[in-house]
């Protein structure tokens, strides 16, 4: 029985019209660094100060750490004023949906996220998503050690939550570094999605358990596995 499902934010719960990606390669337009949007895609669900360093160096730049940090607080910058304002920001179809219905079957629903706490918590309060009316829990990957694909943030989670096996844990999101987390973690169930940076070959090339196209479908294969 799954206790708990953990869902990504950006291209999984949440359409963002690909901002992710065109606030990445504006911030490193900035320093001077052209990267091209596929490049981008590779590093989507990482950490984002490890996704610079990675691009930089994709690029041929020595990263510096001084410019990895300038370059992620321009990306801060441009990610939390497009989710403060643009009216193309707004849930996938069918997510909250899918958060009540789990819920509603006793189910813990969490967020976890490659964003910094600042930029998720500007995209919850636009969304309205609130813990605990709307979800259980949220945490970001600049609040455990390491990001994904480590399994930290699930981890804590769990900690949070008080959910001691990870076998009991779903993990869904749209990328390779999301699959990896869950496939790190133990959970027992592993779910990509094709709505958001990869398509449904990447993530079938990504380890995983059931690969779906949207999360309006997770409560469905969620609930199946419940007596």
């Amino acid at each position: 029985m799954i206790e708990l499902v953990v869902f990504d934010m950006a291209g999984t719960t949440v359409h963002d019209g690909d901002a992710v990606n065109a606030s990445f390669r504006a911030a490193l337009s900035a320093v001077g660094v052209a990267v091209d949007p596929a490049v981008v895609n590779t590093v989507m669900g990482l950490p984002k100060p490890e996704a610079i360093r990675i691009l930089l160096a994709h690029s041929g730049r020595s990263p510096a750490e001084d410019e990895v940090q300038a370059i992620h607080d321009d990306f801060i910058r441009r990610m939390s004023h497009y989710y403060e304002t643009d009216p193309s920001v707004r849930e996938v179809a069918g997510a909250a949906a899918a958060f009540a219905a789990l819920r509603q079957k006793g189910i813990k629903v969490a967020l976890n996220t490659g964003f910094s706490r600042v930029i998720a918590d500007v995209l919850l309060r636009r969304l309205g998503w609130r813990s605990p009316t709307v979800i259980d829990d949220v945490v970001t990957s600049d609040e455990v050690p390491r990001g994904r694909p480590h399994p930290d943030m699930i981890h804590h989670l769990m900690m949070c939550l008080g959910i001691r096996d990870a076998g009991r844990v779903a993990k869904v999101g749209d990328t390779k570094a999301d699959l990896e987390e869950g496939i790190n973690a133990g959970c027992g169930l592993v779910i990509g999605v094709t709505s958001g940076s990869f398509t449904r070959q990447q993530l079938q090339d990504c380890p995983h358990s059931h690969i779906l196209e949207t999360v309006a479908e997770v409560p469905e294969l969620v609930l199946s596995r419940c007596p």
